[in-house]
């Protein structure tokens, strides 16, 4: 949130700073250090001291509809199934949640019970965005008064103040129906997750799905596939994909990771890629389906993190897809995430976190070396989601790169890591090499406008998912019209045949320097990693983001065209700044 908002403002040409919550004492020197003329929350969890807000005009985001107050707003929509919600722009004042209102906006709830992070980063992401940019429109005029709070109409029946939902609030019992299960888990996800027992084992569930199966004792595990596990509900069964031991210092990990040798004798669950009409609502993270002289490969990977399964099968689907007749064939992340690169989490959680972080980038590195090379079709990556670090350099050597409106790209590596995906490769190829090595090393996020203008995005689309989808085929059937497809095929593997370095030397390369990385730890892998899964939180705010120059795209030059000529790498060594997300 707090990166898309910031991607948007300075796009539209505001000079725009970033300070990190990390005490009272720190807000207040920033504000003051950074002298700003209005302070914006996005997403905030702490209280913003009174200094601050009885001297700058500060406003918090606050995802619920005028008159909802609490912080478990949209825990509470979900769960009780509300039919709309909406986003509020408050006034900072003493009482949380109850300062005059700047700006709201409402917008129906999803009729099957959404996610919690899903509906964060979708409907309330882009109500919250539409409410900023009236807030700052507001604050540019001197006549403007805000509404006082008690004397707004509520924005959606039924809102009103609510205590934190507890884990009491909810808990359930295997053998409720499946729905009102998998109602709970969403709404708690991605965080705190619901405390429930499974295989004898405390631990906090998340990432649910219906299953097809019946019949089993409620609570039972009937099988396992793809690092989730199925489990007997009273009416049905749920797929659950994550869970977070409840004993100390659990982490969230793939449900099969996390059980481990308690799922000795539960029996897998097998299927391929492609899609079978008799099994519509199979377990799949990787999908293939076929329309006409277009291949669609479709991949959602919880939070977009990768361990070495999920590349083997996004790789195993790849080869798939390369190797039927179509003309175009399309590469379609999760509209939560494209891809976040290495699954940090799994490699925190390993006896073995360097040989884990191994393996993990020389799979994912297969299937980046697998879209590069491809020459069958013309290969379109379509970020529908966010995308960070690797996952970004992942789709980069498509031949086409087509994004969503309003997602966030961050294209660099921060977690100490000098990064691979061969993205020395790629990268340059895109948006040259100077833009490239900036990229890297500003380590700021890019929304999809300014990503298009340097050339790291070929294509826009709309923002809504299905008008994205129907427009990505529409672009995927023009992309596959003959001659130009063939013209196109043709043209990349001459490129390739050209090359003077061969694309293992890349690879080799980033590999030596990231075994540097991961087995000496000489950049501090090891804290960073364990601070991001454990969600350590930042002792300072960088110089670089409170600071920001403006990037307003006012008078910017056009879109760079891509550099095929690019040197073969990156001549940089990695920084050895720590990793501090980017959040107000």
């Amino acid at each position: 949130m707090s990166q898309r908002v910031w991607c948007a403002l300075r796009e539209a040409g505001h000079e725009v700073g970033v300070l990190l919550a990390t005490s009272e004492a720190d807000i207040v020197e920033g504000v003051d250090a950074a002298g700003p003329e209005l302070i914006l929350c996005p997403f905030l969890k702490e209280r913003v001291p009174a200094q601050v807000w009885q001297r700058v005009r500060t406003i918090v985001i606050h995802p619920g509809p005028a008159g909802d107050r609490g912080p478990s707003s949209l825990d509470w929509a979900i769960s009780e199934g509300a039919p709309a919600w909406g986003v509020t722009a408050l006034q900072a004042v003493e009482e949380l949640d109850a300062g005059p209102i700047w700006a709201t906006r409402t917008f129906p709830m999803p009729a099957a019970p959404p996610r919690k992070s899903a509906l964060y980063t979708g409907p309330v992401a882009d109500a919250a965005l539409e409410c900023v940019f009236e807030v700052v429109a507001k604050a540019a005029d001197p006549e403007f008064t805000p509404a006082a709070a008690e004397n707004a109409p509520a924005g959606v029946p039924g809102a009103r103040s609510r205590p934190p939902m507890r884990q009491a609030d909810r808990a359930f019992d295997w053998s409720e129906p499946s729905e009102a299960i998998l109602r709970r888990i969403r709404a708690s996800d991605g965080s705190p997750g619901v405390r429930t027992e499974l295989a004898g084992m405390e631990a906090y569930a998340y990432d649910a799905h219906p299953g097809a199966a019946r019949g089993g004792r409620p609570g039972t595990i009937l099988c396992r596939r793809q690092g989730a596990v199925l489990v007997a509900t009273g009416d049905g069964s749920l797929w659950i994909g994550h869970l977070r031991p409840a004993a100390e210092n659990g982490i969230k990990l793939p449900a099969t990771t996390a059980l481990g040798p308690r799922l000795h004798g539960v029996p897998q669950s097998h299927a391929g890629p492609v899609d079978d009409p008799e099994h519509p609502h199979a377990y799949r993270q990787v999908r293939y389906r076929r329309t006409g002289p277009v291949g669609w490969l479709s991949f959602d990977f919880y939070n977009g993190a990768m361990a070495p399964g999920h590349s083997r099968r996004l790789l195993a689907g790849l080869r798939h897809a390369a190797a039927q007749d179509t003309r175009v064939l399309v590469l379609r992340g999760g509209t939560e995430a494209f891809s976040n690169g290495i699954h940090l989490n799994v490699i925190e959680g390993s006896a073995d976190p360097s040989g884990a972080a191994w393996a993990a980038i020389r799979a994912i590195n297969e299937v980046c070396r697998e879209i590069i090379t491809c020459t069958r079709q013309v290969v379109v990556a379509a970020y529908a989601g966010s995308a960070g670090a690797g996952g970004v350099m992942l789709g980069l050597g498509a031949d086409v790169v087509a994004a969503r409106e309003g997602i966030v790209l961050n294209p660099y590596y921060d977690i100490g890591l000098f990064g691979s995906e061969l993205h020395t490769f790629s990268l340059p190829r895109r948006v040259g090499a100077d833009a490239a090595q900036r990229l890297i090393d500003d380590r700021l996020p890019v929304g999809v406008q300014e990503a298009a203008r340097i050339g790291l995005v070929d294509e826009v689309g709309p923002r809504h998912p299905e008008a994205y989808g129907q427009w990505l085929s529409a672009l995927a059937e023009r992309l596959g019209e003959l001659p130009s497809a063939r013209k196109r095929r043709a043209a990349k593997a001459r490129r390739l045949a050209a090359e003077r370095i061969p694309l293992d030397v890349y690879e080799t390369r980033e590999l030596a320097e990231m075994s540097r990385d991961i087995y000496t730890d000489r950049s501090g892998f090891a804290g960073a990693r364990r601070a991001f899964v454990r969600k350590i939180r930042p002792a300072e705010t960088p110089r670089h983001l409170l600071f920001a120059a403006n990037a307003g795209t006012a008078g910017a030059p056009p879109v760079r065209q891509r550099n095929t000529n690019a040197g073969p790498a990156l001549d940089r060594r990695p920084a050895l700044r720590p990793a501090v997300p980017v959040s107000a």
